[in-house]
């Protein structure tokens, strides 16, 4: 069974940081692309960042480039999230997510999905 735990959300003043994990069971990385999506209330679940596990490539949601950084331990099965220069505009459950499609961040393609963890930024 595949299990994704997303984790390090919290409550965060404007300007500041977190890193999000998001780590895996059942799986293993080394093939598959892992999403970070996040949808705010009232809105659409948006593609955040994502990345290629089996070769590194990386992509990110303009919205946050610059801002935000994934990264993968493919020894831990984990990814993360660096999530700096916090907006307000950022508040979301942030959703981690595992595709079998390289570097994509559309989410019909994500076929294992993770619980998410809530990050608010106050202003």
């Amino acid at each position: 069974e595949v299990q994704l735990q997303a984790s390090g959300g919290g409550l965060v003043q404007a300007g500041g940081s977190l890193r999000l994990s998001c780590a895996a069971s059942g799986i293993t990385f080394d093939d598959y692309t892992i999403g970070w999506f996040r949808q705010a209330p009232g809105k659409e679940r948006e593609g955040v960042s994502c990345i290629s596990s089996s070769d590194g490539t990386t992509r990110y949601a303009d919205s946050v480039k610059g801002r935000f950084t994934i990264s993968s331990d493919n020894a831990r099965n984990t990814v993360y999230l660096e999530v700096n220069d916090l907006k307000p505009e950022d508040t979301a459950v942030y959703y981690c997510a595992v595709s079998n499609v390289a570097a994509t961040l559309l989410s019909g393609f994500y076929i294992f999905w993770g619980q998410g963890t809530l990050v608010t930024v106050s202003s």
